[in-house]
């Protein structure tokens, strides 16, 4: 990528004007998201996999506030994203029957229970900017990357990510969903969704993968190695709402 490429995208992350902020669907402020990654009991990780790809229906059928719901496996980890249109539709999806149904069977499915195991792993954040999904029932792989913001640069590495979600809906055909998220103060994620490895490849080889390469070292705490890269989390996707 050029010197002026990177230089167009830069100012386009790090200053957030009236106009890139309008850009963005109204309707982005108000939405929120949870991830819950959670270790299966041992010997159950097929059955907790199954538990939650029959559970898709469910969430179809009575949470319509739950904008999109993904079930995600890596080997014996277990994990549930999810975007809601507001606060009060993630907490009705916390008190359905989806969520009632996991805390009844934790204490098979999941290592550390419902308490040790699903509600210690919640991670709520807001939604910054996005992707919207297409092609969404084609996708068969996730990533989930948390990062930590350097100090002083919280407000930085949010502009970055806020700015980032046209770029990859401009740039990026094979990304099939994406979306930065705010956790809390200083702690930001990433997720998206692919057909297949060579999306994510695909992605990883992009403007907003080399602009954050870029600013890694001044905006994440541990930079693009210890700060990107280590935590970068590969799913299988079992079930789609």
């Amino acid at each position: 990528m050029n010197s002026q490429i990177i230089q167009m995208l830069s100012a386009i992350a790090l200053i957030i004007t009236a106009t890139s902020v309008h850009a963005q669907d109204d309707k982005m402020t108000s939405r929120t998201a949870s991830y819950i990654a959670m270790p299966a009991a041992e010997g159950q990780s097929q059955a907790f996999a199954e538990f939650l790809a029959g559970a898709a229906p469910l969430v179809k059928a009575s949470e319509p506030g739950t904008e999109l719901w993904f079930a995600l496996r890596a080997e014996n980890t277990l994990a549930i994203f999810d975007i809601f249109e507001d606060e009060a539709a993630r907490n009705a999806h916390f008190s359905g029957a989806v969520a009632r149904a996991l805390e009844e069977n934790a204490g098979v499915l999941v290592e550390g229970g419902w308490d040790n195991g699903v509600v210690a792993n919640i991670e709520n954040s807001d939604v910054l900017s996005l992707k919207a999904p297409v092609d969404l029932y084609s996708a068969t792989t996730a990533t989930y990357i948390k990062l930590e913001a350097a100090p002083g640069q919280s407000d930085n590495l949010r502009a970055l990510l806020a700015a980032a979600g046209p770029i990859v809906t401009e740039t990026e055909p094979k990304t099939l969903f994406w979306v930065a998220l705010q956790i809390d103060e200083t702690h930001f994620a990433i997720f998206d969704i692919f057909a297949d490895n060579s999306g994510r490849e695909a992605h990883f080889a992009g403007q907003v993968a080399a602009l954050l390469n870029e600013k890694a070292s001044k905006l994440v705490a541990g930079g693009w190695e210890d700060g990107v890269v280590a935590n970068v989390k590969n799913f299988d996707i079992i079930a789609i709402k």
